[in-house]
């Protein structure tokens, strides 16, 4: 099939999450042979941030990283949808692209046909911003890739698609896989700190139960206020920055356990999407130990996958406990290495994602031949 994606960066993940997932998934689809357009506006806020704050190098490095992956930038005023789209079998549009070009591509669907058609949401704004979500234009859309089935609901209750599927996101076992490092501390946490989503939440199950048993620990991510840092600074946990998500992996090996601290809007609004960072720390066999979030959909096996604390003193507890305990340790990390592998890979998704694919071909056969007769 020849594809066409339309996102916010492939190349830069600073405080961007779905590249992680993008970049797997584009990797899947050309390691089956198909052809894969990624297009990506030539200014976006991640890319730029990016720039400005790592240079040219750190675009570089994501090439070195990824030297089978680009992508084209373009203009919006001059985006030939006509060029661009003629012979694609299949186009995605990821939710972060502006309104008038979201409806642009759906009126070019309805004029011109001949491919499918999907708007892919990877994002709270379903249920956090509302207004802005009903603005796009999504008749001319073949249906939506939701990131969670409580999103794919908001759709439907909302009438914002007809067709409407769960397609959760996953690691990229090309990248994130176990490595052999030495030990450098006992805790590592990736993530940013971002809008007051999980101020609280950090403090509570991260900063308070590393500061009271002494760890040597380290966070890697953006957005830090100057209050957080001198928070982190005051608890004796060392602020690393960013990271660029393709050397996540080697910074875990690095660790003996990880955390996952979600953001509020997912723990209120949002069960069973656990992020991305679920599913890449349990590909690199690091035992993870999480706050309080619901798996509505079954994704995992809580308290056998990961551990689930309920408040900031049963974190503390729980990270005592693998840190004391070396073989429980491993046993956890096994057992959500060994789930991912079975359920939660980009091929797996791909696998998926061409299913919906036959699935709207099939209908469309159908319709035809009832039209027919």
């Amino acid at each position: 099939m020849r594809i066409v994606m339309f996102y916010h960066s492939l190349v830069s993940d600073w405080n961007h999450g779905n590249a992680h997932f993008l970049r797997g998934i584009v990797r899947e689809l050309m390691g089956r042979g198909h052809e894969v357009t990624v297009w990506e506006p030539a200014s976006s806020w991640s890319r730029e941030h990016l720039l400005r704050e790592h240079g040219p190098l750190a675009v570089r490095g994501f090439h070195q990283a990824y030297p089978e992956l680009s992508s084209r930038r373009y203009e919006p005023d001059t985006l030939n949808l006509e060029r661009e789209l003629e012979d694609a079998d299949l186009v995605l549009v990821h939710e972060w692209n502006e309104h008038p070009l979201v409806e642009a591509i759906g009126l070019h669907r309805a004029t011109h046909g001949g491919y499918r058609l999907l708007f892919h949401d990877t994002h709270h704004r379903s249920v956090t911003d509302h207004a802005s979500m009903g603005q796009y234009r999504l008749e001319n859309y073949d249906g939506v890739l939701a990131f969670g089935e409580v999103i794919r609901r908001r759709y439907l209750d909302q009438d914002w698609s007809a067709r409407v599927w769960t397609w959760h996101e996953a690691a990229d076992t090309s990248v994130f896989f176990a490595r052999q490092a030495p030990t450098e501390g006992d805790v590592i946490w990736v993530g940013n700190w971002g809008d007051e989503e999980r101020t609280a939440e950090l403090e509570e199950f991260l900063v308070r139960p590393i500061e009271a048993l002494h760890l040597r620990a380290r966070i890697h991510g953006v957005r830090y206020p100057a209050t957080g840092l001198r928070r982190l600074a005051q608890a004796g946990i060392e602020y690393a920055g960013w990271l660029p998500n393709y050397e996540v992996p080697d910074a875990f090996a690095r660790f003996r356990l990880t955390l996952h601290i979600p953001r509020r809007p997912y723990v209120e609004a949002l069960p069973g999407i656990p992020t991305i960072r679920v599913f890449e720390a349990l590909a690199c066999g690091i035992p993870l130990v999480s706050a309080p979030w619901e798996d509505a959909e079954h994704l995992f096996s809580p308290g056998e996958d990961f551990l689930v604390a309920r408040d900031g003193a049963e974190m503390l507890s729980l990270i005592a406990g693998l840190l004391a305990d070396i073989e429980a340790a491993k046993a956890l990390a096994q057992r959500g290495l060994k789930t991912v592998l079975a359920r939660h890979t980009c091929a797996h998704r791909v696998d998926e994602l061409l299913g919906i694919v036959a699935e709207l071909n099939g209908v469309g056969a159908l319709a035809n031949i009832e039209e027919s007769l």
